[in-house]
């Protein structure tokens, strides 16, 4: 019996952790470092850049010496010697059964029309363009990850001006149905308080729905299971950035920013295309060697059933006299596809020119919401403050105290918001002009 109530309590355990989850407390660099750590989006991009520098030096392989080493064994079928019937000469061509062959054998392009340089080149180029767009992917997630936290702190900050306006609220139901009995309210009075009451708490359940989307989303942004429970403990203060003039960061974001760079290397390496496909238009021209060791060796006569080893040096040319125009065809392709990345590199360009533009004007504009946000605050509070005093004295209605307690709790969000919204144009701002810290 007691060994069951103990499997009882384990499964309870199990079934509470797997449905509530864990619970971690979270800065927002401890948030950064998790979801960098976790990222398969990250990893797979990495994957890819590492791929491609791999390809890179394949290709790059083809400009320097080959060296391959052959072996064989062979049973020969029996045949009549070839023997020239006079006194004192061997037999030229006797019967050898078994026959082996050993062969290394090199060879190093001497010109090609740079056609391998041109294909090294267009490797080297796109694998710096993948390894830029790790830059960038990471640049994407960071601004995801401080997004994510950033609005998991909103929810969880309006859910806690939810729950006081419901407990101000509910206090001022109480003090409303007192001054009911005291004959200094009407049944009106109490009920507007009641549906007031009844809104803040309908504010109050749409906060709390918030914050588990706001969790689920952040948790699958840092790689974390969903059901974890998160407390933020970062907090935001209207602290400001320098970033200087807008024609300062212009200039900046066209220099660092990833997708140009990116870009820019997939222009060269289409350039470098362009190289390599005209160099069908040359003679390919390779140093040749071999050394054999072979028993018996073809080349010394009489054949003799020994290893024998001989060598030779020399040149060898290849030349497509017609190829169905395949080479004028590919250098087609290789321009064509050269002045579409350099449109692109262009248009995106202008697009990063907009966006820095737009980032900058929405980060100046959330810096100065924050301080009219902290005066409306200020003077919500005083407001409040004034009412509820005049409301218990009953120099005032409680509509009016209503209105006050409205009006704070509005200040309060907007403040909310604009802190938020001040931190995301940052670090919108940061990520545009090509800074992934």
């Amino acid at each position: 019996m007691k060994r069951t109530v103990v499997v009882a309590g384990v499964l309870c355990a199990t079934i509470v952790s797997l449905t509530f989850g864990q619970r971690r407390t979270l800065t927002i660099e401890e948030s950064l470092t998790i979801g960098l750590e976790n990222s398969k989006v990250l990893h797979a991009s990495q994957m890819k850049s590492e791929y491609a520098e791999a390809k890179a030096r394949e290709v790059s392989a083809s400009l320097y010496p080959s060296l391959k080493l052959q072996a064989s064994y062979q049973r020969l079928s029996s045949v009549p010697e070839f023997k020239i019937p006079f006194p004192g000469i061997p037999t030229i061509f006797p019967y050898i059964a078994d026959n082996y062959v050993a062969r290394a054998s090199f060879q190093q392009p001497i010109f090609t029309g740079w056609k391998l340089q041109g294909a090294a080149d267009n490797a080297s180029y796109q694998a710096d363009a993948t390894r830029i767009d790790v830059t960038k992917d990471k640049g994407e997630l960071i601004f995801n990850i401080k997004s994510a936290y950033w609005n998991l702190f909103r929810a969880r900050e309006i859910k806690r001006l939810a729950d006081e306006n419901v407990s101000q609220v509910s206090a001022h139901l109480d003090d409303t149905g007192n001054l009911m009995k005291q004959g200094l309210a009407t049944t009106n009075d109490l009920l507007k308080v009641k549906v007031q009451l009844s809104n803040s708490r309908i504010l109050q359940s749409d906060a709390v729905n918030n914050v588990r989307v706001a969790t689920i989303v952040f948790n699958s942004t840092v790689g974390l299971p969903l059901q974890t429970e998160i407390d933020v403990v970062s907090q935001l203060t209207p602290t400001s950035k320098e970033f200087g003039e807008l024609q300062k960061l212009l200039t900046v974001a066209v220099v660092q920013r990833p997708e140009i760079l990116a870009m820019d290397s997939r222009v060269r390496a289409s350039d470098a295309a362009i190289v390599s496909a005209a160099g069908g238009w040359f003679p390919q021209i390779f140093l040749t060697g071999n050394y054999y060791y072979s028993r018996p060796n073809q080349r010394i006569i009489p054949l003799q059933d020994e290893f024998k080893n001989t060598w030779d040096v020399g040149v060898s040319m290849q030349f497509d006299l017609w190829n169905g125009l395949t080479t004028l065809h590919q250098t087609s392709q290789a321009r064509s596809q050269y002045e579409q990345n350099k449109d692109i590199l262009s248009t995106l360009k202008d697009g990063v020119t907009l966006e820095v533009t737009q980032n900058y004007l929405n980060y100046r504009q959330a810096k100065e919401r924050i301080q009219l946000s902290e005066l409306s605050v200020q003077q919500a509070n005083e407001n409040y403050r004034m009412a509820s005093e005049k409301f218990k004295t009953g120099l005032t209605t409680s509509s009016e105290l209503l209105d006050a307690e409205v009006a704070l709790l509005q200040s309060k969000l907007q403040l909310t918001q604009s802190l938020v919204d001040h931190e995301l144009s940052e670090a919108r701002l940061t990520k545009s002009v090509g800074d992934s810290q």
